[in-house]
């Protein structure tokens, strides 16, 4: 009995009738776009005698995006459940997007802080988030270019601040799932199409010797 205790968590009162073991994720919502688009939470939080585990439970319709996002307190393990999504991330030491086509009973490993989003390829698209932290923390892209001083970007990046302004003024802090259903600009099949030419122009400007194998396309 005594190693039993001493696997459990060390501030859990596991007598105690305010120790929860049961809980319904279907009433924890923490995004919602629209019926077909959101996102709902389990973290300690809702559950208080979880771990180190926590998760999102998420909800997308063909070419929704979980948008660019980083977790800097977790790794995430992406399980799809139902539909399909190509789970894309940018590995740091070779400065490549990595982009990995999951269907049901498929998994893409994200390590922690490492940037990344999630494109819906079908409706009906089911994918759950499984996180090695308590809460699963994120830093959002939409928060970064919308608090991130104009004249830093405009200075650091030699780029016109009225410009830059201009450009991301129809960003909204807290995107979560995009595109906005107002968006009116028209986009291509996926919203990375360019993105193989964009990363091949990178790759002939800065060379490396890392084997660039990874591109699924």
């Amino acid at each position: 009995m005594e190693v039993v205790k001493n696997i459990m968590v060390s501030y859990m009162d596991y007598t105690s009738p305010s120790t929860q073991y049961f809980f319904d994720v279907n009433k924890s919502p923490l995004f919602r776009k629209d019926s077909n688009n959101y996102i709902n939470v389990l973290g300690i939080q809702q559950l208080n005698s979880l771990e180190n585990t926590s998760l999102l439970d998420i909800f997308l319709s063909k070419n929704n995006v979980i948008e660019p996002h980083y977790h800097q307190n977790a790794a995430q393990l992406v399980y799809c459940i139902s539909g399909a999504a190509t789970i894309s991330l940018l590995n740091p030491f070779t400065k490549q997007i990595q982009n990995y086509s999951v269907t049901p009973g498929q998994v893409a490993n994200i390590p922690q802080g490492w940037w990344h989003y999630e494109v819906a390829t079908a409706d009906h698209t089911h994918l759950l988030a499984i996180f090695n932290a308590p809460t699963p923390e994120v830093i959002l892209g939409s928060d970064i270019l919308k608090f991130t001083p104009a004249k830093i970007m405009a200075h650091t990046y030699c780029l016109d601040k009225n410009e830059w302004k201009k450009a991301i003024a129809p960003v909204k802090p807290s995107t979560y799932i995009g595109p906005y259903e107002n968006c009116n600009r028209e986009t291509g099949n996926m919203p990375y199409m360019n993105m193989y030419n964009q990363q091949q122009e990178y790759i002939r400007q800065y060379p490396t010797s890392y084997n660039h194998r990874y591109w699924s396309y």
